[in-house]
């Protein structure tokens, strides 16, 4: 079966938690997912040996995190083309930073992207534990 990095950046422990919920969706479907926090990636190398990558940022004033910033320009070296993609994140008033991580994954990347990023406010409001374990049900189904 195939094999998932996903990666978060989180302030309040919300993306992270969502990222786990992913990782779950993902190893439903018989996939290996590996959750790890954005400080944990330090060279191109931590992103050998995957199938799909999933990488999820909290919106902040507007933007994802400095060092969610600073890992997908390591990444752009880590040659992901083709690979499977996905982005999500939670936020608070607004949410671009999952839109700008996919948008980044899909054309400067050119990974091949699973259905729209993830955005929820809350893992645990209006079903969100659901949702994103979905979210990751279909990246598994990709990387089978």
């Amino acid at each position: 079966m195939g094999k998932a990095l996903v990666v978060y950046s989180t302030r309040t422990g919300e993306t992270k938690s969502i990222g786990e919920l992913i990782a779950e969706g993902i190893r439903i479907q018989g996939g290996d997912a590996n959750v790890v926090n954005v400080t944990a990636i330090k060279k191109e190398d931590d992103f050998q040996s995957y199938d799909a990558y999933v990488f999820g940022s909290p919106t902040y004033h507007g933007e994802m995190t400095q060092s969610m910033k600073t890992m997908l320009f390591l990444a752009e070296k880590a040659h992901l083309e083709g690979k499977v993609g996905a982005a999500y994140g939670a936020f608070g008033w607004s949410g671009e930073a999952p839109d700008r991580i996919y948008d980044t994954m899909k054309n400067i990347f050119k990974m091949n992207m699973v259905s729209g990023p993830l955005r929820l406010k809350s893992s645990s409001l209006g079903g969100g534990v659901q949702m994103a374990q979905e979210y990751g049900k279909e990246i598994g189904k990709n990387i089978r």
